[in-house]
């Protein structure tokens, strides 16, 4: 049975990150909704649907890991080494740690620059998810992923 997730609107690093991390290793028929920050507890609630990446709830920021950690941790496969570095990528990238891979400031500053080019270009959340897709397929590949498992953009 698919599932929903809900997560707030304008998406960036952590929310962009754990839709890949959904669609592709969790559940690729997966509903992702996308709403006004303020809206995503009772979207969660009237659709059934896992919040992510908002304050207080399960699958988001919790010490020094963000919500992509979170989803890997409860719902990602537990053997996957590639994954677990795509993680500490992520993490660097979306929290203070921003020197935790090497890898981990340039994904912030990729990241900005997608999040610009949605504001500025007008697209949505979705069309920003999907431009950036590659890009996080690529990360998983460069840390030894197996490419049978990369998944087309959402």
């Amino acid at each position: 049975m698919a599932t929903k997730w809900v997560t707030r609107e304008s998406v960036r690093v952590d929310r962009v990150s754990s839709t890949w991390l959904i669609l592709s290793f969790v559940d690729p028929d997966a509903t992702m909704l996308y709403v006004p920050t303020d809206q995503v507890m009772e979207v969660a609630e009237r659709e059934n649907a896992i919040p992510f990446d908002v304050p207080g709830v399960e699958m988001g920021h919790h010490g020094d890991e963000c919500s992509f950690d979170a989803i890997l941790k409860a719902h990602g496969p537990k053997d996957d080494e590639a994954l677990a570095e795509v993680a500490r990528i992520v993490r660097g990238a979306d929290t203070p740690n921003k020197d935790l891979t090497p890898e981990s400031r340039g994904l912030h500053a990729l990241a900005n620059g997608f999040k610009r080019m949605m504001l500025e270009g007008g697209y949505d959340d979705r069309e920003s998810i999907r431009r950036q897709w590659y890009m996080y397929n690529a990360f998983y590949l460069a840390c030894g992923g197996d490419p049978a498992k990369l998944k087309e953009p959402m």
